[in-house]
């Protein structure tokens, strides 16, 4: 397939430097996507450059993975108000393998001659003396041209200026690129749109260095509907570490895409075709309530960052609030994914103490939480099959155990259709 064009269809082009296609059309290129690793996880906002990347792969061309452990102990001073912490190189060792494991979910690294790669700047970096530095690339690249990118303007123009560090990130990356010209052959630099005047800075130094053309495409920086940031939630990023984001917490941020969102991201972080896509949408907008799109999705992105049984047990923790869960769907929840579900419901703790001998049904629900006003209450809901404990209808009083709780410590009472209440036995 035509990769500019694939991009094109899938709205994942901002800017693109006039004779790129053209020069990809020639026979197999070589692109990058560079990924600062001051976390050890990527979130989804990463998903966009990686997704470039596959996209590159699937056209025939050679992808390279930059992950920046020389640009990572710097900071780029793109789309940032202030200096961000610098990590140590221990740290960013770290990060770096624990990222590589997450790209092999969505690039080959075993398919011939378009393998991908993953290639670390530290390693042409380290031995890089700052003297050899000025020689052999400051000396390219203007003042001038430096303060004009909008990166550099918009931090001299806050009040708290732009340290040397961060001015000299440009060059750094431009030169990552003219080492990635003369190493692999790579001609094609790719970012998001807040990239372009880095990008364009590597461009410029292979022009002045070697006399030769580079190229630089970047696409938008992916903004949610209501104008919030894409991949933020009120507790933080959305990660593809599923000790930082639950696969469940992954799996509702999807689910819980608007209409317009779910048409604009299932053409970016998804492999469907454009006549796949074209067919959900008329499937989508005859039936909205289906929300075929979000799960079309959920689906695809669940599966791949994490596994196809993290997608199902994800599906049947999601229907337990709506009544079609079981007590063997609560039981294979883990603690962290219970207390995702039922994260707002009312909780209460009781002592384990409590229930040494076992703990009366009625006595818990109406005397040690407030759950039911009195014990007539909650008799009468039992009797008409009102009450449910860990999804099953309790018809008559009898003894809480520790074989009834849920991982050991908790226990789920059902009031009713839509009321439930998590009980903490600490």
């Amino acid at each position: 397939m035509n990769f500019v064009e694939e991009l094109r269809w899938r709205g994942m082009i901002h800017d693109i430097m006039p004779g790129t296609e053209e020069m990809l059309e020639k026979g197999m290129g070589t692109a990058y996507v560079g990924i600062d690793p001051t976390a050890d996880s990527l979130h989804i906002g990463h998903l966009v450059g990686i997704m470039m990347l596959k996209h590159f792969q699937l056209s025939g061309h050679k992808p390279l993975a930059l992950v920046g452990g020389a640009t990572g102990m710097i900071g780029d001073p793109s789309g940032k108000s202030e200096e961000r912490n610098l990590l140590s190189e221990e740290s960013l060792r770290h990060n770096q393998e624990c990222i590589k494991k997450q790209l092999v979910k969505f690039l080959d690294f075993d398919c011939g001659a378009n393998s991908a790669e993953i290639v670390n700047n530290y390693d042409w970096m380290k031995g890089f003396g700052f003297l050899q530095f000025l020689r052999e690339v400051g000396k390219h690249i203007t003042v001038n041209y430096m303060v004009a990118k909008d990166s550099v303007k918009k931090r001299m123009e806050g009040g708290n200026g732009i340290s040397f560090t961060e001015f000299t990130y440009q060059l750094v990356q431009g030169y990552d690129f003219l080492h990635l010209f003369q190493a692999k052959g790579c001609r094609l630099q790719m970012g998001g749109s807040d990239q372009w005047g880095n990008i364009t800075t590597g461009t410029e130094l292979i022009r002045r260095v070697e006399g030769e053309e580079a190229f630089a495409l970047t696409c938008p920086l992916i903004t949610k509907a209501d104008g919030g940031k894409f991949g933020k939630t009120e507790k933080g990023n959305i990660w593809l570490d599923p000790e930082r984001t639950s696969p469940y917490t992954f799996y509702q941020f999807w689910m819980n895409c608007s209409d317009e969102d779910s048409k604009k991201y299932i053409r970016i972080f998804t492999l469907f075709s454009k006549e796949e896509i074209e067919a959900m949408e008329k499937q989508h907008d005859a039936a909205p309530h289906l929300r075929i799109l979000q799960k079309a999705l959920t689906k695809e992105l669940t599966i791949r960052v994490h596994s196809e049984e993290d997608y199902i047990q994800a599906v049947e923790a999601s229907e337990i609030l709506f009544g079609k869960g079981t007590t063997e769907t609560l039981r294979r929840m883990d603690e962290r994914t219970l207390l995702n579900v039922f994260e707002g419901v009312p909780q209460y703790d009781i002592a384990f103490a409590d229930m040494e001998n076992g703990l009366n049904l009625v006595d818990l629900v109406a005397k040690k939480t407030p759950i039911f006003a009195s014990n007539g209450e909650a008799h009468r809901m039992m009797k008409d099959g009102g009450l449910q404990v860990n999804k099953v209808k309790v018809v008559e009083d009898h003894l809480i155990t520790k074989e009834n709780l849920l991982n050991d410590q908790y226990l789920l009472i059902q009031k009713g259709k839509k009321n439930y209440f998590l009980i903490h036995f600490r």
